[in-house]
């Protein structure tokens, strides 16, 4: 928790998909803490990732922060659904109620 966070920043733009992926996946040990902004960070740099794999492990982060803090997870996908691959944001959102999930998948916030 203490160490510096910024070589997760290095990992999520190197050019090998299994790096950025790691970067993503090491910060579940901050959800874990209560602690979202690295996982929010590291999403932000891999929302223009083209790799489906990334998708997949971007959105289950941010489903993992929704499911501890729905509020901030909401801030992020308000500011950035629209912008992100749809497997991403299907990932997400999976557990959201079905008419908010609606919602996001329509573009209709």
């Amino acid at each position: 928790m203490r160490r510096d966070k910024r070589i997760l920043e290095t990992l999520a733009r190197f050019q090998s998909l299994w790096e950025r992926r790691i970067a993503i996946m090491c910060t579940f040990h901050f959800i874990r803490q209560q602690h979202f902004s690295p996982t929010l960070k590291i999403s932000r740099i891999l929302l223009k990732d083209d790799e489906d794999l990334t998708h997949k492990a971007v959105g289950w982060m941010l489903r993992e922060v929704g499911n501890r803090d729905r509020d901030k997870a909401e801030d992020f996908l308000i500011m950035h659904y629209r912008n992100m691959p749809r497997t991403m944001l299907r990932y997400a959102i999976e557990k959201f109620p079905q008419t908010r999930r609606k919602q996001y998948l329509k573009g209709t916030l």
